[in-house]
């Protein structure tokens, strides 16, 4: 009778617990790449804020309150004629239905966040955007300086003066010490009157400067971007350099062992051929004046061998004449 060959029950139980074990492992590093999303773990409550303008916020920034890191930035896209900011709140925190929200520089390299002013009792609902009305987008340094030059230049300083040197004069009868700040208020009047035009020059200086940086915010983007891909290459590039690093002082190890090594055979080598450089240098000028010397002799030397391998030669009158003309 043939014997027929079975599996046994422990290498199909072995099967079932390897194909539940890389089941497991896969649903375990969905469950990892995708952690942000999952409630319990980490995602998050999410909110959004409508601004007027938002440039410089980026997928990722920050989201503050108080200075506290408390999320981060999800999205920034635009609905209508707004920008809205989607966000994330990661940790315990609570604020009310009407808080506010602002767009704040946090580096001095351009780098923004949102920060949110908690207003009101209670907790903001999930899903909740912050209105136009209770947000204040970014403004920053260049755009202060020319808005204020822009104001002061509409500035009548000597008609301020005048209306300032007229409440002091009409509150002279009153207390001293009122008198005494309006007399100083008058007198910074008549000293900011007097500076007008030199206040006038600081501040278009000043507006020039401004209106430059924002025609060279490009090159310095570019710059930072262009720095950037150059760190990126490098650390490429590390293990080339490392390498390179290794090999040269490999060899520099290997040149001291040889110097090492044959040093009492250069030494004698090195000694004469300081004794020949020495008398090189003393028959420096004797070398000179045969040189000289010796150019007229291999310019005819090298005419008299010029048209071949032979000597080309010249014999003035070795033969006598035959005849002569008209004998």
């Amino acid at each position: 009778m043939p014997r027929v060959l079975t599996r046994a029950p422990r290498d199909r139980n072995t099967v079932r617990l390897g194909l539940a074990g890389l089941a497991v492992i896969a649903v375990l590093l969905v469950l990892a790449f995708n952690a942000a999303s999952l409630p319990l773990i980490g995602g998050g409550d999410e909110y959004s804020a409508a601004f007027t303008e938002a440039g410089g916020l980026r997928d990722g920034d920050d989201v503050r309150i108080a200075g506290v890191k408390v999320g981060d930035i999800t999205g920034v896209d635009l609905e209508g004629s707004h920008v809205r900011v989607d966000f994330r709140v990661t940790e315990d925190v609570s604020f009310g239905p009407d808080t506010a929200a602002s767009v704040r520089i946090k580096t001095l390299l351009g780098e923004k966040f949102v920060a949110l002013e908690p207003r009101g009792s209670g907790q903001m609902e999930e899903g909740t955007q912050i209105p136009l009305e209770r947000t204040v987008s970014s403004y920053d340094v260049v755009t202060a300086f020319s808005d204020l030059t822009r104001t002061t230049e509409r500035i009548d300083t000597e008609q301020l003066a005048a209306s300032l040197d007229v409440l002091a004069t009409e509150f002279a009868d009153t207390p001293e010490n009122v008198r005494t700040a309006l007399d100083g208020l008058s007198r910074l009047s008549r000293t900011i009157a007097s500076r007008d035009e030199k206040l006038r020059e600081l501040l278009r200086s000043a507006n020039s400067v401004t209106g430059t940086v924002a025609e060279q915010n490009e090159a310095v983007d570019r710059l930072i971007k262009d720095a950037d891909l150059l760190v990126a290459e490098l650390d490429r590039r590390r293990e080339a350099i490392h390498t390179l690093f290794t090999n040269t002082n490999a060899l520099a190890k290997q040149v001291t062992g040889l110097v090492r090594d044959n040093r009492a055979e250069l030494r004698p080598a090195l000694e004469e051929l300081k004794k020949v450089l020495a008398t090189l240098q003393k028959h420096e000028a004797d070398l000179q004046a045969t040189i000289e010397a010796m150019a007229p002799f291999t310019r005819l030397f090298a005419n008299t061998l010029g048209n071949g391998r032979w000597f080309d030669t010249y014999i003035q009158n070795l033969t006598v004449p035959v005849g002569t003309v008209g004998g």
